[in-house]
């Protein structure tokens, strides 16, 4: 049985990173199935951004579309085998809901079940400036177990195009979800 994760992407801008993830994860030979959440606001943002929609992303290989209002899907309990959910982007609403427990929608449900269980889970905030509640959530979510890993794309690989910005991140949050590949753009020192 090949891995499985869970994807979100919120309300946040920086969709371009949640959908280098996506692909990574989709073209994994690793990897059975990816899945994928999208907030309202995410969404829109999808849109706005890339010109995408989540049908649009669900059209990747390995990827299930789930509905982020169904706080019954599989990925709701802790009984749904997995190995992690990454959040990119991560919206500061959506960080803080997870930091407080707030399992109002399947986003953070999911997040919650990752939580509980110590599966791994990595927040790709996407928000600036922060405030402290912004910094109290980051490390509400960093002593539960979690991963805060704000999206900052490295420059050190010299990258000719955003796509070589959103997939040297992407390369980074894999690591985070323990499933590390090979890419070029690595410092190398």
């Amino acid at each position: 049985m090949g891995l499985r994760f869970t994807l979100a992407i919120t309300g946040a801008s920086g969709s371009a990173f949640g959908v280098a993830v996506l692909r990574r994860l989709s073209a994994s030979p690793a990897v059975e199935h990816v899945a994928l959440l999208l907030s309202p606001t995410g969404k829109r943002c999808l849109f706005d951004e890339v010109g995408l929609t989540p049908k649009d992303l669900a059209a990747l290989p390995k990827v299930g579309l789930r509905d982020e209002r169904d706080l019954g899907a599989d990925i709701s309990s802790g009984s749904y085998r997995h190995d992690g959910m990454a959040i990119v982007p991560c919206s500061a609403g959506a960080m803080g809901r997870i930091a407080a427990g707030v399992s109002e929608s399947l986003v953070s449900r999911a997040a919650d079940v990752c939580l509980k269980e110590r599966r791994p889970l990595v927040l790709c905030l996407r928000e600036t400036p922060l405030n402290r509640i912004h910094l109290e959530n980051m490390l509400r979510i960093h002593d539960a177990g979690g991963v805060v890993m704000p999206i900052m794309p490295g420059f050190y690989s010299g990258p000719k195009s955003l796509e070589d910005l959103f997939d040297t991140f992407a390369t980074r949050v894999l690591d985070q979800l323990g499933l590390s590949e090979a890419d070029a753009r690595r410092w190398k020192g």
